[in-house]
């Protein structure tokens, strides 16, 4: 036998002659193996999406509404006037009073013997005045009585042509009071362009009459300031007013 057909060398069977004549070339072409590391990546932060805010219901802006002030206004704002004023008050209302006359007239001894007074006068010295001259005649008549209520509530009558307030409502006691007030509200001329309503509820100038008018302005003054807009709704209410109530009405609207 050929020895160099010996199988036994024949580099194919002979793994460890095949590893000596292997081509070093195809050994320098195989990849090299990249070297281990123990390092390790940290995981990567899940971004979870937000949803967008929500918005809230925002409550509607409160519209505010301003309280009316009220003048009550009689001849020489003593009996029906202050009644009114002391009955609007004690409810709670903004109120003020006046009268219109050129003076302030109580009743004396006769008819034709007044006690007047320029106004301004406190009513305590009107009342003392009073009771030094006849405390039965007048406590008799009701004037001590009257002006010991109207002491307790401001310091004296005030005139409605020297008012500088503005209010928002006058109600007057009687026609010719209604009447002095337009006039006077005309001769100023409205330059502030500012609305007044004019609302005369006629009243008998007596005690009695003053107390039964006092619970009826309360109603009106309560029905005009619960008026969402008093400009559209005071025909409707002194509709309502005159249904529930004797007194005659008159109503006008003047400008500051």
């Amino acid at each position: 036998m050929d020895p160099r057909r010996d199988p036994r060398r024949d580099p194919r069977r002979d793994p460890r002659l095949a590893a000596r004549t292997a081509d070093p070339r195809a050994s320098s072409s195989l990849p090299s193996t990249p070297p281990t590391s123990s390092y390790v990546p940290p995981p990567q932060q899940q971004v979870v999406p937000t949803a967008p805010p929500i918005p809230q219901p925002t409550a509607p802006a409160s519209k505010y509404k301003s309280r009316p002030l009220f003048c009550v206004v009689c001849a020489s704002n003593q009996n029906r006037s202050m009644e009114a004023h002391n009955v609007l008050a004690k409810a709670g209302f903004r109120v003020i009073s006046a009268g219109t006359g050129s003076a302030v007239r109580l009743p004396g001894p006769s008819i034709d013997k007044p006690n007047i007074y320029t106004f301004g006068t406190p009513y305590d010295d009107m009342y003392n005045d009073l009771k030094n001259k006849d405390a039965r005649l007048y406590t008799a008549n009701g004037l001590l009585q009257m002006l010991d209520r109207n002491r307790n509530i401001k310091l004296a009558p005030e005139k409605w042509q020297e008012t500088k307030t503005i209010v928002d409502v006058v109600i007057t006691c009687e026609e010719r009071c209604f009447d002095a007030v337009c006039d006077d509200l005309l001769a100023r001329g409205g330059d502030s362009n500012r609305s007044v309503h004019v609302v005369n509820v006629e009243i008998k100038d007596n005690h009695e009459e003053a107390l039964i008018a006092g619970k009826a302005i309360l109603d009106l003054a309560t029905a005009i300031e619960s008026a969402d807009d008093i400009d559209e709704e005071m025909e409707q209410i002194l509709q309502g007013q005159q249904e529930k109530h004797p007194h005659a009405i008159l109503h006008s609207v003047a400008f500051y």
